[in-house]
């Protein structure tokens, strides 16, 4: 399965503010661009109608009665039987059906930015062959039915910038082929349940909620591209098995919560991320080396914690590097690699920190007690070595020398 990608542009554009529309168009037809490429949507009143159709016209009757606001008349063209002229909504053929004897059937709803106030109604899970949701910026408050369990063909699944609440909506993880999860912007609070990393999901976008609690430790077993669960209010250590089996992560979003403990080591397995952002927490000790692994990583943001000692030089090192940012910590020193990050046109941000004889640094009172200087950040012992260069290259004419962390028994 190709997976999702993001382009690091876009990625704090992805965490701040809502996401837009992923539908070319304003109902009624268009090209629906998704993660696996794109797809025409045939919706012509002449073409063949579902002879179940009146379970979809049900549905979304039942939904149009849940609405009571729609200040862009969205809703206006919601009459008839006829409800692949809907606005908003989209058809195609049933796939299951021979192209003989196909009709058409509702296979999307993309309602972005309309605006509408309401809420989700158990009816929708008639609409047997959905396939994506999109409600990004509106005003629907409740949580998901328990009938969406049902939509077996449901793959993406846009709640975000709205006004939901209450705990994690674990019906969601009953829906069987549904690969891409945005929750961003609601008010859903309590913990996140363990099966969430384990669901074969592209993409996990949790933030700008009030999540709380552990991150549990099957975060290790997500298959996703991009995981992004800043700005809410997780707290404890980041789980010391994650990035053992995460390889194929692009991009980690942690900031602005109330993580503790240190950075663990299984993070330099991630070998493909490109955007890390731990930035805004309470992460306390020295940085792994096992960062230096890190060879595509273009954004790196580890500021605002309580990190110590030297900055690695081998973290200065890496090759793809774009932004470094380490401010706002205790970090003592750092070497001349990390010097030339300015004449690679890296931007380097070491201010609010204890660097002797280095602009904008902290007060030297403060540098005399560092929160959290005596963690120690005990390494799993190793077992089978696992080698990987820093800087993937060459540096002062020599090999770069590997580093080496432990695997997995």
């Amino acid at each position: 399965m190709q997976r999702l990608w993001l382009p690091m542009a876009l990625v704090f554009l992805q965490v701040f503010t809502p996401k837009s529309s992923a539908f070319v168009g304003t109902g009624g037809g268009g090209v629906w661009f998704n993660g696996r490429g794109g797809s025409t949507t045939e919706t012509q009143s002449s073409y063949p109608q579902d002879p179940n159709g009146n379970r979809e016209y049900t549905a979304l009757q039942a939904w149009r009665s849940a609405m009571s606001e729609d200040p862009y008349g969205i809703l206006a063209s919601w009459l008839g039987p006829d409800v692949c002229s809907y606005r908003g909504v989209f058809c195609s053929y049933a796939p299951e059906v021979p192209i003989f004897a196909s009709f058409r059937v509702v296979s999307g709803i993309d309602l972005n930015h309309a605006n509408l106030k309401g809420y989700l109604v158990k009816e929708l899970a008639l609409l047997d062959h959905l396939s994506f949701l999109h409600l990004n910026s509106n005003r629907f408050s409740g949580t998901v039915p328990d009938s969406f369990r049902e939509l077996h063909y449901l793959s993406e699944l846009d709640l975000s910038n709205n006004q939901f609440s209450g705990p994690f909506p674990t019906t969601t993880l009953l829906i069987p082929n549904l690969i891409y999860l945005d929750l961003r912007f609601n008010s859903f609070s309590g913990e996140v349940p363990d099966e969430l990393f384990v669901k074969d999901l592209d993409a996990i976008f949790l933030n700008n909620n009030q999540f709380g609690g552990q991150i549990p430790m099957t975060l290790w077993a997500s298959p996703a591209s991009v995981i992004t669960l800043a700005n809410n209010q997780f707290s404890g250590s980041i789980p010391f098995n994650f990035g053992y089996m995460s390889s194929r992560i692009r991009e980690v979003l942690f900031l602005n919560n109330k993580l503790t403990g240190c950075i663990p080591e299984g993070v330099g397995y991630l070998t493909d991320v490109e955007v890390l952002d731990l930035s805004f927490n309470s992460l306390a000790g020295h940085l792994p080396n096992s960062l230096s692994c890190l060879s595509e990583v273009e954004v790196l943001n580890i500021a605002h914690n309580q990190l110590s000692g030297e900055l690695p030089e081998l973290v200065c090192d890496l090759r793809s590097l774009a932004n470094l940012t380490v401010s706002y910590n205790f970090f003592s020193g750092f070497s001349l690699d990390c010097a030339r990050l300015f004449f690679r046109n890296v931007w380097f941000d070491f201010s609010g920190n204890c660097i002797p004889g280095s602009d904008m640094q902290r007060p030297p009172p403060e540098c005399m007690g560092i929160p959290g200087g005596g963690l120690s950040c005990l390494r799993i012992p190793s077992t089978r070595p696992l080698a990987c260069a820093g800087s993937m290259g060459q540096r002062d004419g020599m090999n770069r020398v590997p580093y080496t962390f432990p695997s997995l028994p």
